[in-house]
């Protein structure tokens, strides 16, 4: 029978799929070798609880007898691109189970909307492909799951209320809120990530369609949250993600809930690995060796050998959360490029507030005028363009802003040159005192650390829809010329400021296509065609002062590693 989706399988991967790739390699270098010989391959249609068939690839150890824990990856790329992660998972005593997932290549059903038929409602894929496994004569009752990405976002979906076969989870760059993180982040629509997805991996249109006609937060998106059913997590999970990834927010999100408030066996069990790194390669930094290079801590099957095997190897002692402090990676003596431990997320700090000066100044003292304003104009149809940040199909990580922020639509705002060296580890927000002449508009924020040389090289970005400043849920569109206070979320970071370098923050209302440009109307989503240039102005006066809130780390010194 022939699938929507056997017209894209080739023997070449997909960009996603080489970066899954390269993430299992990168975080499974440290495996214990063990004895095996060339994992051989059978295939199962596996049944589901509305009787759809999803074609699963199993992998045994050995010769194949007797009874293992497995590790299942379901995965919307096509199972056969992960034959090579076999060696590795038997090598190391697993089997491994790779699934299609519900409407992909040779999987029955269809794939709209992908990730809901993963969760918690009324079809339970992940469930029942773990119930499946734990009968099977081969598995002695004990699954982990891993993957990055889509196959990330399988296990979050799968883990609350997931049978009580599964043990533990290892999942890599993806989101914990599919609404907030993937689809409209700040309320502004992602995009550049949404369509180049959803359209280069050939999805059905559906999927798309859904997204564009539900831009506000309501029950769709609640049963794609899984963010909110921490508590019902029982496994635990090693979290891993990177400063410039596209879900890096999921991945801390999905640590701080499970870890805290997860359900018994995940609570206080789990693991946050944090590096800089994005979704698939970035060049105009590179950061040294020991960035691809964790500590132990950080090992999945020291992790899995622990919570599925039950082995005292020392990893219940592990600290929580291991996470790569950035800096200048072309000074050797630079500051940070290391990294650190912590009990929890996020790491000691104090709020320092960082305030905005109508003379582009970027100062600790607030300003002092009773008024003090910079406007600028904002066109839809020539929106700032994206260069670098948190993005999939497009150039990603810490690029240089300079050629961007010469615009007229982009106001600066630039420390003095720093004497010592600033550590800023946690998450940053924006908070922006502003007015415009039209009823909708969008208000962008970038942070990043200007070098000696005037690059201008970018740490994280945020964005906010005006009209979803109060709620996701219910739109509140803007009085003209009223100053109202957002607060932009830049998501987190952790970078060591080097001497001599200058912090910059800079702000605008477009970035273009990471997000869909605000048409400025206060109509509704993609209504009409129809678009409005705003006059948008931000406050830098005593009384309504913008500034940005900065988390100065402000724990012991000496607790990092290499």
């Amino acid at each position: 029978m022939k699938t929507p989706r056997q017209e894209t399988l080739t023997g070449r991967p997909r960009p996603a799929a080489r970066f899954v790739m390269l993430a299992w390699t990168l975080w499974t270098a440290a495996a214990v070798p063990l004895a095996a010989r060339a994992a051989e391959k059978t295939l199962q249609m596996v049944k589901m609880r509305d009787g759809t068939r999803l074609a699963t690839d199993v992998y045994l150890p050995g010769e194949g007898r007797g009874a293992f824990p497995v590790i299942l990856i379901r995965t919307p790329y096509g199972k056969n691109q992960f034959d090579r992660m076999a060696e590795p998972a038997n090598r190391n005593g697993y089997a491994l189970v790779v699934q299609d997932m519900r409407g992909r290549f040779e999987s029955e059903g269809h794939d709209a909307l992908v990730f809901h038929n993963d969760g918690w409602g009324t079809r339970r894929d992940g469930h029942d492909a773990i119930e499946w496994i734990a009968r099977q004569p081969w598995c002695d009752g004990k699954v982990a799951t891993w993957g990055a990405s889509a196959m990330g976002i399988s296990q979050n979906m799968l883990a609350p209320d997931a049978p009580q076969a599964l043990k533990a989870q290892n999942v890599a760059v993806a989101f914990s809120n599919m609404y907030t993180q993937a689809a409209y982040q700040g309320g502004a629509f992602r995009k550049a990530l949404v369509e180049g997805w959803l359209e280069g991996n050939k999805f059905s249109p559906e999927n798309l369609q859904t997204v564009v006609e539900n831009p506000n937060y309501n029950k769709l998106w609640q049963d794609l949250n899984p963010e909110a059913q921490a508590h019902r997590v029982r496994a635990p999970g090693m979290f891993l993600g990177g400063w410039y990834d596209i879900f890096l927010q999921g991945t801390i999100n999905s640590f701080v809930t499970i870890h805290n408030q997860g359900g018994p066996g995940a609570r206080g069990h789990c693991r946050l690995v944090l590096g800089p790194i994005a979704h698939g390669r970035f060049e105009e930094l590179t950061y040294p060796p020991n960035a691809n290079d964790p500590p132990k801590g950080a090992q999945p099957f020291r992790f899995f050998d622990h919570f599925v095997k039950g082995i005292d190897n020392g990893a219940e002692q592990d600290k929580p959360v291991n996470y790569y402090v950035m800096g200048d990676p072309e000074d050797p003596d630079a500051p940070g490029n290391y990294w650190r431990t912590a009990d929890n997320w996020p790491p000691p700090s104090r709020p320092v507030n960082v305030y905005f000066h109508a003379d582009g100044g970027l100062r600790l003292r607030p300003p002092s005028q009773t008024e003090a304003a910079r406007s600028y104009r904002y066109d839809p149809k020539d929106p700032v363009p994206t260069v670098g940040g948190q993005n999939l199909n497009l150039p990603k990580g810490p690029m240089d802003q300079r050629k961007v922020e010469s615009r007229d639509d982009v106001l600066l705002f630039t420390s003095d040159v720093l004497p010592d060296p600033i550590e800023v580890t946690g998450r940053v927000r924006a908070k922006l005192y502003v007015s415009s002449d039209c009823p909708d508009t969008d208000f962008t924020v970038k942070l990043t650390d200007v070098y000696p040389d005037g690059r201008s090289m970018l740490l994280t970005d945020g964005i906010l829809r005006a009209r979803c400043r109060e709620s996701s849920e219910r739109e509140s569109l803007l009085e003209p010329g009223k100053v109202y206070e957002l607060t932009v979320d830049l998501w987190c970071t952790s970078i060591a400021f080097n001497r001599g370098h200058r912090v910059r923050v800079a702000v605008s209302s477009s970035n273009c296509p990471r997000f869909d440009p605000n048409p400025n109307t206060g109509r509704p989503f993609r209504a009409d065609k129809e678009t409005r240039v705003a006059t948008n102005t931000l406050q830098l006066s005593a009384s309504h002062p913008s500034h940005i809130i900065m988390p100065v780390y402000d724990g012991a010194t000496g607790d990092h590693g290499s």
